[in-house]
């Protein structure tokens, strides 16, 4: 349930178009419900801005399937990280679109497109967890762009695009290796940066420990650094970002 959706149902009682009971019957499960020992937190996005979005990994499909139908009944959408091929065919019913390349399943997802939010990756192989932003950023309301492939291996790469992340509001930089190229495009431009590093990398990557303590050891100031492989935690705080970069509405007099 949403601010929208709960404002929509309140002048729909206060009109007569809905009685009290069925707003009653509508809200019955909130704020939160009980599916399959999960306490589903119905009235996250009024708190938050941010829904309670269903981590897939170590569920058991049959379960997610159920959670994710409780979800589309109360607020007509749902997303799914960390998703396999198994789960999306159990909620295929739903009209929901798989997203391979970020493990992703989405149905629904604000219509209203407001914003820019851009996000860049290092490397090819850093796309899953870029994907993971762009479609998170997305979901909740973000018109979100992607540049990929443009590490500081061949930096020239990333200087054609330099128009396009200074016009956005926030710059959701995804690296593995070094994790170099959240330093380099926070000192070319003032538009907010999150760092994401990969896992992605040789031995002494350590599972991306290297590029993790590279970013939080950036010289850049006022660079964001969210955990490692969390495209998700990345594109919601750019979402949040870009939010507050919306002009304010003008008054009425």
């Amino acid at each position: 349930m949403d601010s929208d959706r709960l404002r929509t149902l309140l002048q729909d009682v206060q009109s007569g178009a809905v009685s009290p009971d069925a707003a009653l019957n509508t809200l019955r499960s909130l704020p939160f419900e009980t599916v399959c020992g999960s306490h589903i937190d119905h009235h996250r996005e009024l708190r938050t801005a941010i829904p309670e979005i269903i981590f897939a990994q170590n569920k058991r499909p049959e379960d997610v399937m159920r959670i994710a139908e409780s979800m589309l009944r109360q607020s007509g959408r749902f997303l799914v990280t960390r998703a396999s091929h198994e789960t999306y065919n159990l909620l295929a019913h739903t009209g929901a679109v798989f997203h391979e390349a970020s493990r992703m399943i989405v149905c629904g997802g604000a219509k209203r497109k407001t914003g820019k939010v851009m996000v860049v990756s290092a490397g090819t192989s850093d796309i899953p967890v870029a994907e993971e932003a762009a479609v998170t950023a997305t979901y909740l309301g973000s018109a979100t762009e992607t540049i990929y492939d443009v590490g500081v291996a061949g930096i020239h790469r990333l200087f054609s695009h330099l128009p396009a992340i200074h016009a956005a509001n926030a710059v959701v930089v995804v690296a593995g290796m070094e994790g170099a190229l959240p330093s380099v495009v926070g000192g070319l431009t003032s538009t907010p940066v999150i760092a994401v590093p990969t896992s992605v990398g040789y031995g002494v990557s350590l599972g991306g420990l290297t590029a993790l303590f590279s970013m939080l050891h950036s010289c850049v100031p006022g660079l964001a650094v969210v955990n490692i492989d969390n495209g998700f935690g990345a594109g919601c705080l750019a979402h949040k970002i870009n939010m507050l970069a919306k002009p304010a509405p003008t008054s009425k007099k």
